[in-house]
């Protein structure tokens, strides 16, 4: 045991053998469920520090991509090559996998606060605040309702669900505390870089990002009556000031997920194909102007200069093997085998700052963000700094401080966050109302939008009646349009 925990300095070695880590790790804390409650907790060996941190930095950013297959069909960054498919069409579908994977990583950094606290080693109690506020963001923010207070501690075969509101609260003070920490003299362990896999054991970089993950959660509640522009403002200020801050995994022990769906779409096991609407949006059609994005996400038609979308709920327009539309590509920015995976980001961030400087009447700093998030998302991709250059000084995007809207924001957004969980919440935040966004062909919901994720066949089985009841039209209580 000790050999598989004993993690070598280069980084690459490190990835080669996560996954006996990630074996070792759930040895000590369970495989399935919460926690395999049934175990005794006492009987776990305790694991070093280093193995957790490797163990939940990773796969928390692995979640993104486990959230992001499902929502970016909801978004209308990906639709399916076949006519009314499930996902495509708003059926329910079984999200066992990506429930199973987010308690997981709330069961292994439960471990890895609680011997963080046990060795004083506040720095790292400061990182499993962080990364339980982003995991229990991102199931609140598909599910809603989930087991959370009674879920962790071993007390009970069938956890109660918190409601919504409590554990939004319960994020922002995760991340209060977070901070707090990350101020704080670290009497014990120091942060071992090598195991961090999102900031390499750099604290002033974990407080920019949790200051990065209150701005996002705070920005949420826009359509309530407790909505504080400011608030958000201020977590802002204290968050990214580059690209270089962003929070993201680089090292992958085969390759980024994303990567695998365009190598098996090559290998006309068919994935990762682009919807009509973001390809729309980008290739001059919705809004006149060509976005230099677009190359860099994928490839043109055999034209050299097409590029086509796939209508959700259609399918696709050919037999899939000639290329008539665009998909995900081994060399997308995205999708190449060594492609980042974000958690947050400098672009994300300048947006939320954008839209909360909008909403708080200053518009000269509203415009700045919103420059600035385009040019971060576009040098962030590799964009050439003349065509990027061109795109901004367009009429269409230049607009003027005096002229921005709250449209603008969200249609620049929806580009910089391409295939990431959070545009879900952006969509349903705005109400859907991108240009010429329609719901898809075959919507099972009529002419509704899907609201939710519904609960995994697994939750309903092991832990009956606590579920509440619920449609996929059924809106969080966020999304107040």
């Amino acid at each position: 045991m000790q050999q598989l925990l004993n993690y070598h300095s280069n980084m690459r070695t490190m990835m080669k053998n996560i996954f006996y880590l990630f074996v070792a790790a759930l040895i000590f804390t369970g495989c399935d469920d919460y926690l395999d409650i049934n175990e005794n907790p006492n009987a776990a060996l305790e694991p070093p520090l280093e193995g957790l941190l490797a163990n939940t930095t990773y796969n928390s950013g692995l979640n993104v991509y486990r959230i992001g297959a499902t929502t970016s069909f909801y978004t209308q960054y990906l639709a399916s090559p076949n006519e009314a498919s499930a996902i495509d069409i708003y059926e329910r579908v079984n999200t066992d996998g990506a429930w199973s994977n987010i308690y997981r990583m709330l069961a292994n950094i439960s471990d890895l606060q609680m011997f963080a606290e046990e060795t004083s080693s506040v720095h790292y109690t400061g990182i499993a605040k962080t990364l339980t506020a982003f995991n229990l963001g991102m199931a609140v923010d598909v599910w809603g309702d989930i087991p959370y207070s009674e879920a962790l501690n071993f007390q009970s075969l069938t956890p109660a669900y918190d409601g919504q509101e409590a554990l939004y609260q319960e994020i922002v003070t995760l991340l209060d505390a977070a901070i707090a920490d990350f101020n704080t003299e670290n009497l014990g362990l120091p942060v071992d870089g090598d195991s961090d896999f999102l900031h390499g054991g750099d604290i002033a970089a974990w407080t920019k990002t949790a200051n990065a993950l209150k701005a996002r959660y705070l920005n949420h509640l826009s359509g309530l009556g407790s909505y504080d522009a400011n608030a958000v403002l201020a977590a802002v200020d204290g968050a990214y000031t580059s690209n270089d801050d962003d929070a993201q995994i680089s090292e992958f022990q085969v390759r980024n997920p994303w990567g695998q769906v365009a190598v098996n779409n090559a290998g006309l096991v068919l994935g990762g194909w682009l919807s009509e609407q973001v390809v729309d949006a980008m290739n001059g059609t919705t809004f006149g102007v060509f976005d230099p994005r677009l190359p860099l996400i994928t490839d043109p038609l055999p034209d050299g200069v097409t590029y086509r979308g796939t209508v959700n709920g259609e399918g696709r327009i050919g037999d899939g093997t000639t290329p008539e539309e665009s998909v995900l590509t081994t060399d997308g920015f995205f999708s190449s085998s060594d492609s980042p995976l974000f958690v947050v980001t400098y672009a994300e961030v300048k947006f939320i700052e954008a839209e909360a400087a909008l909403r708080a009447g200053d518009a000269a700093r509203a415009y700045d963000a919103y420059i600035e998030g385009i040019t971060a998302s576009m040098d962030k991709i590799g964009v050439d700094p003349a065509d990027r250059d061109a795109y901004l000084a367009d009429p269409v995007v230049g607009v003027g401080s005096g002229s921005l809207t709250l449209d603008l924001v969200f249609k620049e957004k929806y580009v910089a966050m391409f295939l990431h969980p959070e545009a879900w919440v952006d969509a349903r935040r705005y109400n859907h109302a991108y240009a010429d966004f329609t719901p898809p062909t075959n919507n099972e919901l009529g002419s509704e939008y899907i609201a939710r994720f519904d609960y995994p066949d697994t939750e309903y089985l092991r832990n009956p009646g606590q579920q509440p009841t619920v449609t996929l039209t059924d809106k969080l209580f966020w999304d107040a349009n």
